[in-house]
């Protein structure tokens, strides 16, 4: 009854804040002050803040109290923005798109039309993809250390359907999920929709705790641990072989799964061998084509452990059926014909000079980022306001994500993730420099 009250409650101060009722800044009632308005106990209250903290919706300031978020930048679920009419540069989210990339899209289309079985691609595909575009994808894998059947690897919606097919597989309802105390927001909304229990682990510039996780599981049954050993996001560690072994090692000791996510590995073509390669039989590898090809193709791939296929393949029956078949064409071909090989090579070098400029322009602010990725992270001074700072900066024309959207625990993570790879190198160079003169001054 309590979880309910407080959603009750939470539900009605989003409303407000929703409408505008509640504008950006009002401090909100005590803790204390609530639990009385709604005759609820302080528990149920605090609980409630928390879910509209969760939501992006409220700030929690120590010693202040609790505050309805600026949402000019991207700070969680709700990725509503204030309207900005004189854009410099979006560094919010990353849409990688090269200029020549159209026309490519065109070449391949009209060869699609002129060669291929257009009837096929008007039929419904089977859950998973055709066989065919499986083993193009097993294929492609091959070049980062995973050797699978392509029985084992399945076609996905992007890697964030990929993701809740994971989850909805190997973790029940209420389960614990481990994940960094800092990480991509969209798990934290799968975790929202299969009601798992999200347990943050500690993790820095570094990498992942593992003590912190090994003491998690001597407390706890966890069903799975979702991790990014490779170009982590927002925080851009690359986890190293032991640290590799030793997840491996603590998945098999307390038997939980681990769902990988790789959206971002091609970028650093050096990096260890993926998790996967360390523990197959219990390693959900999860991988898009968004970043290395275009954001506009959903198209993902889920490597899945061979005694989890037949759950998968009800969790793609329940939730998608099957892939866009013109869109997985499209990228069988570019797997086969070289294209995919092609842009990754020319987004890594991309990628490299982008993040040179940014640590040319911000390194002195203390800005960290691994030289390879497409992001990096920008720590605010203590007296600052992730929410405020991210507001003077869209009414100059930058667009940033905020770090509490990234934040799995109430600790707050003041700081702006910056994403390099939208805007061109002329938007890019000026939208740094507006950011090192607002938050300079901060």
């Amino acid at each position: 009854m309590r979880i309910e009250r407080s959603k009750a409650v939470s539900d009605r101060i989003a409303a407000s804040i929703r409408s505008g009722e509640l504008p950006a800044g009002t401090r909100l009632p005590t803790h204390r002050e609530l639990a009385r308005k709604h005759g609820i106990a302080l528990a149920t209250a605090t609980k409630a803040y928390r879910e509209l903290a969760d939501a992006g919706l409220t700030v929690g300031e120590r010693g202040r109290g609790t505050f309805v978020r600026d949402l000019s930048g991207f700070a969680g679920p709700d990725a509503r923005r204030i309207p900005v009419t004189d854009r410099v540069a979006d560094l919010s989210f990353n849409q990688p798109l090269a200029e020549e990339q159209p026309l490519a899209l065109r070449r391949a289309l009209r060869e699609l039309a002129s060669e291929g079985d257009l009837a096929s691609l008007l039929r419904q595909s089977p859950p998973g993809g055709h066989m065919r575009e499986r083993a193009a994808v097993a294929t492609y894998l091959l070049g980062r250390g995973i050797d699978v059947p392509p029985a084992n690897v399945v076609l996905t919606n992007g890697a964030q359907h990929g993701l809740d097919t994971a989850l909805a597989t190997v973790a029940r309802p209420g389960a614990p999920l481990a994940l960094d105390s800092l990480t991509y927001p969209g798990v934290k909304l799968v975790a929202q929709l299969r009601h798992l229990d999200p347990v943050p682990v500690r993790c820095g510039t570094d990498g992942t705790d593992l003590d912190a996780l090994e003491a998690l599981c001597r407390s706890r049954r966890v069903s799975a641990a979702y991790l990014m050993p490779t170009l982590h996001n927002p925080l851009g560690f690359v986890l190293d072989t032991s640290a590799r072994e030793r997840v491996a090692e603590l998945a098999r000791a307390y038997d939980f799964c681990l769902v990988e996510d790789a959206t971002y590995a091609f970028l650093d073509a050096a990096a260890a061998p993926a998790l996967q390669a360390f523990a197959p039989e219990r390693t959900f590898y999860v991988g898009s084509f968004s970043k290395n090809l275009a954001p506009g193709l959903r198209i993902g791939y889920l490597v899945v452990p061979t005694s989890h296929l037949d759950a998968v393949s009800r969790v793609l029956r329940a939730t998608s059926w099957g892939v866009d078949t013109v869109a997985s064409a499209l990228v069988t071909r570019w797997l086969t014909d070289g294209t995919v090989h092609a842009m990754e090579s020319a987004r890594r070098a991309d990628a490299r000079v982008r993040q040179k400029a940014a640590v040319h322009e911000l390194a002195d602010l203390g800005y960290r980022a691994h030289p390879c990725a497409y992001h990096g992270w920008l720590a605010l001074p203590d007296d600052a306001r992730g929410d405020l700072v991210a507001r003077t900066l869209a009414e100059r024309g930058v667009l940033v994500s905020t770090g509490d959207a990234f934040a799995t625990s109430p600790e707050r993570a003041n700081a702006l993730r910056l994403a390099l790879a939208t805007p061109s190198m002329e938007q890019l160079i000026r939208g740094l420099s507006i950011v090192r003169e607002v938050v300079g001054f901060a």
